[in-house]
């Protein structure tokens, strides 16, 4: 063993095991990537001397390849010209392994990421796992950095100039037989047959029986990325597509596609390119704030709920939900995937055959991207069965109600269930705003009822807030975010409050757009305001994506709970009144079509704002100003309430779970980089034209003094 590699021989064929001593993936950094140059050039000296061999590189780690780079080391590079001789000295590495003369084979299982992939890319054959786990990406564009080893270079290569971009851009994950397909790599075997079947292609290679392959770029690709006009195609789709994405915000989508175009220079030049690039994009805010998240991120992977660990989870093999409409089937089918029975309950049959069809839906969805396969996907189908009576609830661990969104109702369900149930069964409620300790009352066990708050659509959304009582057991917090975790959601617990973390921060948001709209502002100039500084979707959009009905009822909730302060506009009682659901009826802000599909602003709705002239005059920047404050000044206020455990939980939360834009980092990090005394001046100007509403929260005000930061 030298270090992170270890080298074995068979009969002529070399084979380096990569493994990371103390970690639980591989990663690439400037020592590792020396040590492999180290090793690698020895090899290539003894197979030199004896003229046979060839060469493997397998992962020692059971589930990934190489995840890509250590991102701790990004973050010691004190300026871009740092960055750039880290990337021109490990891409010359992978120089010298692309043009040896020695037949070098990745053997790929699990994730190979970024730099990973990179490796794969210099090496002469590929061969990957036909695995679930097997995927590959180059990613670091959701980092705010490019590829900094050359991938920028030669993956247009492998899979042609089209799907190039698309990987990088987008970080689109490639599956092993896609993978296949596109060029990316070579053959696809069982992983229990992988190591046997590299070192034969490696020998095979090397005795001259197989050629190297050269790239299998289809007629499209090639008429795309071998001719001038083919290229000027391609590139002003993919700037179009990353203009109306990414609106500027994220200067590594502009720096990718200016490498990759640099890469039809002569050789040299686009590499270089690169790497100058790369150590632009490294010292961007941008980039250090993706990096924060995506530190943040891990570090909840591990995090159980509960101050010192906690006791163990309980497993959940299986489970029960109550209410089959859109988010019970959701969360019944988001279940299934990872393996758990699950018995869906409603009133009725019909109800109950809508929710197993709404549940197929949602499983089909991963089939028919070729996620699973054909009897993977038949298999989480077969353990979903429906039910409209409480027959077999003894024997379930985990009850997850999804009812109608009354607290009277869930009461009602929550008494009837509790009894049926045995003792150590935990109470979940699926509620976007009614505080659980009002749902527990009902209980008998309160110590077992915990809110998770799922989003819609279940299947896809990523975060789940798991919401707890004073009264929750500290094993059913551990217990619910195991299980979010082991559903493939990221867990954030949160204090028991109307609107807990999310919902609570986004109520000012909404509601000073509907002011906004009541003022004679035009929806797409509210939307679009909110999309250039940073949202996935405009506020008005979102308000009709969530149902105007729910937002109301949510909106009653909150001005119950908090007063004038977070008083819903009135422009929501006149657009409900008028029969709009927003997008589950097809009429909203929005006209739509008869799938659902929006069709653009529905003139007749500025019939129900109060002000009836013209547009206001109204800037973009207040806009953005006046939505964005309100919602990071409520989060300061929920930190001050201890609703949730760290700040930390609140980025994460508020980016998972709304879309706050990534590259601000979350609505703490906003806070610090932006400066507590200078949106504690612009919240003070706000509230002298808009009174009531922009009030600093206590938490602002003292940073303010004090100079100090959110994130100490």
């Amino acid at each position: 063993m030298s270090g992170a590699f270890a080298v074995e021989h068979d009969d002529g064929v070399v084979i380096v095991t990569f493994d990371l001593p103390g970690e639980p993936v591989n990663k690439l950094s400037q020592a590792i990537i020396a040590e492999f140059d180290a090793v690698f050039s020895a090899i290539e000296r003894d197979i030199t001397l004896d003229k046979t061999g060839a060469v493997v590189i397998i992962s020692g780690k059971p589930d990934s390849f190489i995840v890509g780079a250590d991102i701790d080391e990004f973050l010691s590079y004190k300026t871009a010209a740092q960055a750039q001789e880290a990337s021109a000295q490990g891409k010359s590495r992978l120089d010298v392994l692309e043009k040896s003369h020695v037949h070098v084979v990745a053997a790929i299982h699990g994730a190979c990421m970024g730099g990973g992939l990179e490796l794969a890319l210099a090496c002469q054959y590929r061969i990957v796992t036909d695995h679930p786990k097997t995927v590959l990406a180059l990613p670091e564009t959701q980092l705010g950095l490019i590829p900094g080893l050359g991938g920028t270079q030669r993956l247009p290569r492998f899979v042609g100039l089209p799907n190039a971009l698309d990987m990088i851009l987008s970080a689109k994950h490639i599956r092993a037989r896609k993978a296949v397909q596109m060029g990316l790599a070579e053959e696809v075997v069982h992983p229990s047959i992988l190591k046997a079947v590299a070192i034969r292609r490696a020998r095979e290679l090397a005795m001259g029986s197989m050629n190297r392959r050269a790239p299998r770029l289809g007629i499209g690709a090639r008429l795309l990325g071998n001719n001038p006009l083919g290229r000027t195609i391609v590139l002003s789709r993919a700037r179009a597509t990353i203009a109306q994405k990414g609106r500027g915000n994220y200067p590594a989508l502009p720096a990718a596609i200016e490498a990759v175009v640099a890469g039809y220079a002569p050789r040299g030049q686009g590499f270089a390119t690169e790497s100058r690039l790369f150590g632009e994009m490294a010292m961007t805010r941008v980039s250090r704030q993706l990096i924060d998240v995506f530190f943040a991120t891990n570090a909840l992977k591990k995090d159980t709920g509960v101050e010192g660990g906690g006791p163990a989870p309980m497993a959940i093999p299986r489970m029960a939900v109550l209410g089959a409409g859109f988010m019970g089937a959701g969360i019944a089918a988001v279940s299934a995937q990872s393996g758990i029975a699950v018995r869906l309950k409603d009133v009725s049959r019909e109800q109950v055959g809508h929710g197993l069809a709404a549940a197929r839906d949602a499983l089909r969805e991963r089939f028919t991207k070729r996620h699973v396969t054909r009897q993977q996907y038949e298999d989480q189908l077969s353990l979903v069965a429906g039910t409209t009576s409480y027959e077999g609830f003894h024997g379930v661990p985990l009850v997850i109600e999804a009812v109608f969104e009354d607290l009277e109702v869930k009461q009602k369900v929550l008494r009837e269930v509790e009894p049926l149930l045995r003792e150590n069964a935990i109470y979940a409620t699926n509620t976007s705003t009614i505080p659980i300790a009002e749902i527990a009352r009902a209980a008998a066990r309160p110590e077992r009822v915990i809110g998770m708050h799922f989003f819609s659509p279940a299947h896809r959304m990523p975060l789940l807030e798991i919401v707890v009582t004073p009264q929750t057991a500290p094993w059913v917090i551990t217990t619910a975010v195991a299980f979010g975790r082991s559903i493939g959601k990221t867990p954030v617990v949160v204090h028991d409050n109307p609107g807990f973390f999310v919902n609570r921060i986004l109520a000012p948001y909404l509601n000073e757009a509907g002011r906004l709209f009541d003022e004679g502002v035009a929806i797409e100039d509210i939307d679009g305001a909110m999309l250039d500084w940073g949202f996935p979707v405009g506020p008005i959009t979102l308000l009709d994506e969530v149902g105007l009905d729910i937002a109301a009822k949510s909106g009653a909730i909150f001005l119950k709970a908090f007063g004038a302060r977070l008083e819903p506009s009135s422009v929501m009682e006149r657009v409900l009144g008028s029969g709009r659901l927003g997008r589950k009826n097809r009429h909203g802000f929005y006209a739509y079509d008869s799938k659902g599909k929006r069709q653009g602003v529905d003139p007749s709705v500025y019939d129900l704002r109060e002000r009836r002239g013209g547009a206001a005059n109204v800037s973009k920047g207040e806009i953005q100003e006046r939505l964005a404050l309100a919602m990071v000044n409520e989060a300061m206020r929920v930190l001050d309430e201890g609703v949730v455990r760290q700040p930390r939980d609140g980025d994460v939360a508020a980016i998972f779970g709304i879309g706050f834009p990534p590259f601000r980092g979350g609505p703490y990090r906003f806070v610090d980089a932006t400066g507590a005394e200078s949106l504690v001046r612009r919240l003070e100007a706000i509230g002298r034209t808009h009174a009531g509403r922009f009030e600093p929260a206590g938490g602002l005000v003292r940073l303010a003094g004090s100079g100090g930061k959110v994130y100490t």
